[in-house]
C-alpha cells in the first residue's frame, strides 16, 4: 500500500564512532550492550540529548555543550533519576569522545536510563529498584531532513496527533518515552507523502515538529510558539532568538493558530538535527513563495557561519576539541571542578540538605553561565 523504500529512508550515517563512553569508561561500539528485560525496553525510561560537533577551521567543535548537557541534567531531575555523573564530567566525555574519533564533525548522544540488576531484578513500573546507565555515543550525520532541504525547504504536514499535554508528560524532559508521541507523528506524515508533521497543542495552537521547534515569519516578524505549547525548550531555538537580537530581526513568543501556517509569508524548524530547515509548503499549501525566504535565509546564514566558527556567537557556544584539553591544563591541579561536583547532587534530583550546604560552600567558584532552562524561561 504505501511505498517500503520512503518508509525505510534515514538520515545517511557515512562513520559510526567504535567507541561508546559508558559510567565513566571508553567501550568498543559493540559491547554497549543492554539486557533485553532492563526497565528501560519496557517502560520508556530514558532521558537522552542530541549535540552536534561541527568542522572548524581550529578544528572539531562542539556546539553548545554545556547547555545541552544541563539540559540532560534537568531531563534527569524531572524524571528523578538519581545518578552521580556531574555536569562537567558529562562535557569531558564528550570532548575526549570526539577527540578519540578523529572525526572533524559529527553527531553526539548522551543517553541515560533505568537499566536491570541481574542479581536483584525488578520488574515492575516502580523505577526505583532499577539502576542508572549513561552512555555517550557519536556518529557521522547527515541532514536531518534531507540535503537540498537547508536550500529548497521540506513539504509538511498538520498532524492529526497532538502534542503532549505537561502536566501528562514533562514536554519540558528530552525523554525517550515522549518520542512516541513523534514517532505517530513522523509516521503519519511519512506514509502521506511528507517529510514531517506538525502538532498542535491540546488547545488547537502549533506546538512543534516531531523533533523540531517552529518559527514563522509574518511582515518582517519572527514568531515562536512559547514553552506554554507544549514545546521542548530547544536549544537551536534559544540560538535562533539570540541570532534573531543580534540581527536586529524582531521576535515574539506567541500562541500560532493553526491558519497562521498557511498565509505565512516563512516557515523553518530549528533543532539540532534538523538546524535551520525551511517549510516551503504546508499540507501541499505553499507557504510564501514556495521556497527559503529572506529572513530564513539570514538567519540560517549566521547561523551556519556562527557553528563554522567564522562569525562571532553571541555567547561562548563552541568548544573546540582540539584546544579542550589545553586550557584544562591551565587551571591548577586542585581545580577539579569542585563546583560541579558539589552541585551535582542537587541537580541530579538527590536534593540533600547536605548537598545544599556543600553548594553553598563552593558557589564562589561556580561559574556564571545560564542552563538550557533558565535561558529559554526567561527570553
Amino acid at each position: 500500500m504505501f511505498n517500503d523504500d520512503t518508509k525505510k529512508k534515514d538520515v545517511k550515517t557515512p562513520t559510526i564512532v567504535q567507541e561508546v563512553w559508558h559510567d565513566g569508561e571508553f567501550i568498543k561500539w559493540d559491547d554497549a550492550r543492554v539486557h533485553v528485560m532492563s526497565h528501560v525496553l519496557h517502560y520508556g525510561s530514558s532521558i537522552f540529548e542530541g549535540i552536534r560537533t561541527y568542522k572548524t577551521k581550529r578544528g572539531p567543535a562542539i556546539f553548545r555543550l554545556r547547555e545541552h548537557m544541563q539540559r540532560f541534567l534537568n531531563s534527569a531531575k524531572i524524571y528523578r533519576m538519581e545518578h552521580p555523573w556531574a555536569l562537567k564530567e558529562l562535557c569531558d566525555a564528550s570532548v575526549q569522545l570526539v577527540a578519540r574519533s578523529g572525526l572533524q564533525q559529527c553527531y553526539v548522544r548522551p543517553i541515560m536510563f533505568r537499566s536491570l540488576d541481574e542479581e536483584h531484578p525488578a520488574f515492575g513500573v516502580n523505577p526505583f529498584p532499577n539502576p542508572m546507565a549513561c552512555y555517550i555515543g557519536a556518529w557521522d550525520w547527515g541532514k536531518y531532513l534531507g540535503d537540498e532541504a537547508i536550500e529548497v525547504g521540506v513539504d509538511v504536514c498538520v498532524s492529526s496527533w497532538n502534542r503532549l499535554t505537561p502536566n501528562s508528560m514533562p514536554a519540558m524532559a528530552k525523554a525517550g518515552a515522549n518520542y512516541m508521541n513523534s514517532q505517530l507523528i513522523k509516521m503519519e506524515a511519512i506514509v502521506n507523502g511528507y517529510a514531517e508533521g506538525i502538532a498542535l497543542d491540546d488547545r488547537g495552537y502549533v506546538s512543534e515538529g516531531s523533533g523540531e521547534n517552529i518559527f514563522l515569519v509574518h511582515d518582517g516578524k519572527v514568531v515562536t510558539p512559547p514553552l506554554a505549547s507544549s514545546i521542548l525548550p530547544g536549544i537551536t531555538r534559544d540560538s535562533v532568538i539570540e541570532i534573531c537580537r543580534s540581527l536586529e530581526i524582531p521576535l515574539v513568543e506567541s500562541g500560532i493558530q493553526r491558519a497562521a501556517l498557511y498565509v505565512a509569508d516563512e516557515l523553518f524548524f530549528s533543532g539540532t538535527a534538523a538546524e535551520i530547515t525551511p517549510i516551503r509548503s504546508v499540507d501541499r499549501i505553499p507557504v510564501g513563495e514556495g521556497r527559503r525566504g529572506p529572513i530564513t535565509e539570514r538567519i540560517q546564514k549566521a547561523f551556519f557561519e556562527i557553528t563554522s566558527g567564522e562569525r562571532e556567537a553571541p555567547g561562548e557556544w563552541l568548544t573546540f576539541v582540539n584546544e579542550y584539553k589545553a586550557a584544562e591544563s591551565d587551571k591548577p591541579s586542585s581545580d577539579n571542578s569542585a563546583s560541579d561536583k558539589a552541585h551535582a547532587a542537587e541537580r541530579n534530583g538527590h536534593g540533600t540538605a547536605h548537598a545544599r550546604e556543600v553548594s553553598a560552600a563552593a558557589s564562589k567558584a561556580a561559574d556564571s553561565g545560564r542552563d538550557a532552562i533558565h535561558v529559554t524561561l526567561t527570553e
